[in-house]
């Protein structure tokens, strides 16, 4: 993920409770639970900084609703472009700064390991960051 804001800390684990309205397609993280939300954990490492922006490394625990995008948010990193979560503009092509780089998973019959790594998007900031 590339923010604009960088983290207070470089590295942490976040914990929270999503509530997914589905009207707005958003979702909201508290501190404590109840009983229409569900537990997010993820962790995130600061990898890069620019004189603008900075990388974060995203390891997701749980998969949720806009999970990265409100979690992050709430400790004021909104991604690059994400104007749901808060950013001040959208990116030229309408996306966000988020991109998967790499998923990991047993398979469920040869229970062998696979791991996909797919290269960063080739755009001006991913580029110099």
């Amino acid at each position: 993920a590339i923010v604009e804001n960088p983290p207070k800390e470089k590295e942490k684990h976040l914990v929270g409770h999503l509530e997914r309205n589905e009207k707005q397609n958003k979702s909201y993280i508290f501190d404590k639970a109840k009983t229409t939300t569900k537990e997010a954990r993820l962790s995130y490492k600061q990898v890069a900084q620019s004189d603008k922006y900075t990388l974060l490394e995203v390891e997701l625990e749980t998969g949720r609703h806009h999970q990265i995008r409100a979690q992050l948010a709430s400790i004021g990193c909104v991604i690059k472009g994400d104007l749901k979560y808060g950013f001040d503009r959208s990116n030229p092509d309408g996306g966000i700064h988020l991109h998967a780089r790499k998923l990991a998973f047993i398979h469920p019959v040869s229970k062998e390991k696979i791991e996909i790594i797919a290269p960063t998007p080739s755009d001006a900031i991913w580029n110099s960051i």
